[in-house]
């Protein structure tokens, strides 16, 4: 029998059309006339809100119009409706209705073209119709004509200036029309015009914009809730359709009993205001309708749009069952693919296994640790929640306590599921909000841990871009095996060490580990055999040779040689290292300050290891050995750089504290020097402004000129000072030391401590606003200097006065500001990228179509490169090549 293919069917496309009041009245199961809901006894009453026809949320209660209850064959719910007395305009509609105001003639309703122009515009838009084209162009150019007309070419009735006033109210020439008169209007409108009204003339007319009927929701969709007390509270649905009813009925006995026109109009007023407010509660141009307590209420526009919304907060995302959040906590002792979880959540989330023939002993094992393993206890045995039966189709879910635990686990049969708690070498996701990167949400392998924080390897923080000052995460358990395998291959950690935007490693050594081995591998740093044997126990050491030196009957080993220990026998690489001087004539590779690194055969003979050779980002020996060896090999050489930093940071002793900003009194003085002439120098470029005697620079005025030089001369006063205190401040200073190597900070921020803090700038420029002519009233009016502009002389560590202060809070002040908007900015640019792009994919031919099959490259990127696998960006390293052809590799 041949097999039946399957057509995939393609949306042709997609029409929003109006509700006619004939369509409303007739899917209604009643009319709604009394705004109460419920009676003394509790009981819906007929007619009302509540009423039954129009679906039930009680249980044990029918449905008076499809006989279902709330249970198993649920009743969907059905609509109502609610007769206005006087038509309104609805909100949502406004802009549609005034176009069509402008666009035809209020006498005979036709459109505002000559019979030539008309018939040339049907022409165009079916033609762009059959093409399946957009023509939002013609239907405004349409609009934009009838506008310009004078007088109607059919009547001669002279066309009048229709204005909208926000948010319901439309006028001809200043007179307010009634929404009657604006729908007595659009009925005039024949139905060959409609198409050039952008009004599908089968489905749609246009008088429907305006409401003479309106659908009540099913109680389905309102339900009231029953509070502690036992009173009830209605939805906010429900509220807004209270008051559409009330005064509803109010303006009917009026009109009915002939009140004045002024009280009509009033509460005519007030109805399109309750039914405005009940569509959209946001409507720039009127007050928000309110509850009791003051909070606005949730009408229908608010209940689908925005974060908060039916779309993106119930259909794109939602809350899930198998997670966990709380707060995380560094483990160094953790391998980079293992994440430390907490006893009370790993006896909380669970995993299901199917019970076969090979597994039922260990199930039934698992079901009788229930009895034995106490939730007080520290040492944590994993056990089972839940036994889940299938029994004739129905599912029957079990609950395993310690009373029936025996007796669940001599029922067992094969084919059920158990949900066993999490054991040690379970995958799950896990996740950094906010995820703004594939690396966002990665794979890890359980590890059950006391206390309460989830814990990871420190080298993992920069791709969730996490730290441990309070920041939350969150697990997902996978369910699956499916999902397992795929997280296994896929989500790893290990396998997202290389980054998709620049081909470098995003996880290697951070801040203490850099310093660790910084220190361990600088110059000729020697090693007691005592020390060597601690340092290497805590890395997987596998017995590599080491050259011993003996010196007085004491052993030692080279720090260099306890590194090479990690590297691979085949590693052949020379680099410049972080702490690279930039000398003005390079000696490499016999580098006076140990600053170029040479790999021989997996040896270090030369140079220190830093943020070149380990550091996440720049880390030149991790990149090759996981380009050689794999990525397993990568995620081992981490965890032992991890660990030989550390202990090895811990064997030498590592601390910085205020005394490491200290510089000389003679490096104080040269500052204060260095200062003085650039005080003197600007001094001089005021005066030299104030006499017209400087010189503008190209394309720029006077005063521009003046400002750029300032800024130029503050510049390098404050380069001048960081020199001279980086001078004093040698490699034998824990500050400089993390700087250098790249661990931590920058010899800005130690200039800036011991040196000087240098010019405060606001948008770039020196800082000119506050009083008038001055900036602070400290100063005389008109004054240009360098201090009267924010410039700090001062440094963190002598303290700024009080007026520099001032101005430095200033330019902190609008990097925060700056840094709080940016985050919004560019957080709300990538979601709508990534919405534009989530249906964008590689098809097998190597082409990048979207889901219509459409292309939109003939290769990836244009080059078919994966950045992840590219050498930072290039597609082939070249350098690499070369060197392995002279090394006869």
């Amino acid at each position: 029998m041949e097999r039946s293919r399957s057509i995939t069917k393609k949306i042709g496309s997609i029409s929003f059309s109006l509700l006619a009041p004939s369509e409303i009245r007739k899917m209604s199961a009643t009319k709604v006339i009394t705004a109460d809901t419920y009676d003394d006894d509790g009981f819906p009453i007929a007619m009302g809100l509540m009423d039954p026809r129009l679906g039930v949320i009680e249980p044990g209660l029918r449905c008076k119009t499809c006989g279902l209850r709330v249970g198993k064959d649920k009743c969907p719910g059905h609509f109502g409706h609610i007769d206005l007395a006087m038509p309104v305009i609805h909100v949502g509609l406004v802009k549609s209705i005034r176009d069509c105001l402008r666009s035809t003639c209020r006498e005979c309703g036709r459109i505002l073209l000559t019979d030539k122009r008309r018939e040339e515009y049907l022409e165009e838009l079916s033609k762009y119709k059959r093409e399946g084209r957009d023509n939002t162009y013609h239907l405004k150019q349409i609009i934009k004509e009838c506008v310009k007309s004078e007088k109607c070419t059919r009547c001669d009735r002279e066309v009048g200036k229709i204005e909208l006033d926000k948010p319901t109210s439309l006028r001809e020439n200043g007179k307010k029309l009634t929404p009657s008169e604006i729908r007595e209007w659009l009925e005039k409108i024949p139905e060959e015009d409609l198409p050039l009204l952008d009004i599908n003339k089968e489905s749609a007319r246009p008088e429907w914009m305006v409401l003479t009927v309106l659908p009540v929701p099913p109680v389905t969709v309102r339900p009231s809730v029953t509070l502690e007390t036992g009173e009830r509270s209605e939805d906010d649905l429900t509220h807004k359709l209270v008051d559409v009813i009330r005064i509803n009925q109010r303006l009917q006995e009026n009109r009915d009993a002939g009140a004045p026109q002024l009280i009509v109009e009033d509460l005519w007023e007030l109805l399109q205001y309750h039914i405005t407010t009940y569509l959209d509660n946001q409507t720039s141009g009127i007050p928000p309708a309110r509850h009791r307590s003051g909070r606005p209420l949730k009408t229908l526009a608010q209940r689908l749009k925005g974060k908060e919304g039916r779309f993106r907060s119930n259909l794109s995302g939602k809350r899930v069952n198998f997670s966990a959040r709380t707060v995380i906590s560094p483990d160094p002792n953790l391998s980079i693919n293992e994440i430390g979880v907490p006893i009370s959540i790993a006896r909380e989330l669970t995993v299901p296994v199917k019970v076969t023939s090979h597994n039922i002993d260990w199930c039934k094992q698992m079901i009788k640790q229930k009895i034995s393993s106490s939730n007080k206890s520290d040492e944590y045995r994993p056990s089972v929640n839940y036994v889940i039966r299938q029994t004739e189709g129905m599912k029957q879910r079990i609950k395993v306590t310690e009373r029936n635990a025996e007796e669940v686990a001599d029922k067992l049969e094969l084919g059920t599921i158990i949900e066993r708690q999490l054991m040690n070498g379970d995958l799950a996701l896990f996740n950094r909000q906010p995820s703004l990167h594939r690396m966002s949400m990665m794979a890890h392998r359980v590890k059950v841990v006391p206390h309460k924080t989830f814990r990871f390897n420190l080298s993992v923080c920069p791709p969730y871009n996490a730290d441990f000052d309070g920041d939350e995460m969150n697990l997902h358990l996978l369910q699956g095996e499916e999902a397992q395998a795929e997280a296994e291959i896929l989500m790893k950690v290990q396998e997202n060490i290389l980054s998709p935007r620049f081909g470098g490693a995003i996880i290697g050594g951070i801040h203490d580990h850099i310093s660790g081995c910084f220190l361990l591998t600088h110059k000729d740093r020697r090693v007691t055999m005592d020390d060597a044997s601690h340092i290497l126990a805590a890395v997987k050491y596998e017995g590599k040779t080491t050259k011993v030196e003996v010196e007085n009957g004491k052993k030692y080993v080279t720090g260099k040689e306890i590194f090479s220990a990690l590297l691979p026998d085949d590693l052949n690489l020379e680099y410049k290292a972080k702490t690279c001087l930039n000398c003005e004539v390079c000696t490499a590779p016999k580098c006076p300050n140990d600053a170029y690194v040479i790999i021989k055969k997996g040896v270090l003979l030369q140079g220190t290891i830093d943020e070149n050779s380990i550091g996440a980002f720049k880390g030149k020996a991790l990149d090759r050995i996981i380009r050689d060896h794999g990525m397993d090999a990568g995620r081992e050489f981490i965890d032992n750089v991890t660990r030989m930093g550390i202990a090895s940071i811990t064997l030498i002793g590592f601390t910085t504290s205020i005394d490491d900003e200290d510089i000389p009194d003679e490096a104080k003085r040269q500052i204060e020097e260095g200062l003085q002439k650039a005080m003197k120098k600007i001094s001089g470029l005021v005066k030299a402004y104030e006499n017209d005697e400087l010189e503008s620079l190209p394309g720029r005025s006077l005063e521009e000129t003046l400002e750029m030089e300032i800024m130029r001369v503050t510049g390098r006063a404050r380069d001048m000072a960081g020199e001279i205190a980086g001078k004093h401040l040698g490699l034998n200073n824990s500050a400089v030391i993390m700087a250098k190597s790249g661990a931590r900070g920058s010899m800005l921020n130690l200039s800036q401590m011991s040196g000087c803090v240098g010019q405060q700038a606001v948008r770039g420029e020196r800082i000119h606003r506050g009083y008038q002519y001055r900036t602070l009233p400290h100063f005389k009016k008109g004054d240009l200097g360098a201090q009267a502009k924010g410039f700090v002389a001062s440094c963190y560590k002598t303290g700024l006065n009080p007026t520099e202060y001032f101005f430095h809070s200033m330019g902190g002040r609008e990097g925060l500001v700056d840094t709080a908007v940016r985050t919004s900015r560019s957080g709300y640019m990538q979601r709508r990228l990534i919405n534009a792009l989530e249906d964008v994919k590689v098809e097998n031919d190597g082409t990048v179509r979207h889901s219509g099959g459409q292309i939109i490259q003939f290769m990836y990127g244009e080059d078919g490169v994966d950045p992840a696998r590219s050498t930072n960006g290039a597609a082939v390293d070249v350098n690499r090549i070369i060197t392995d052809i002279k090394e006869g590799i």
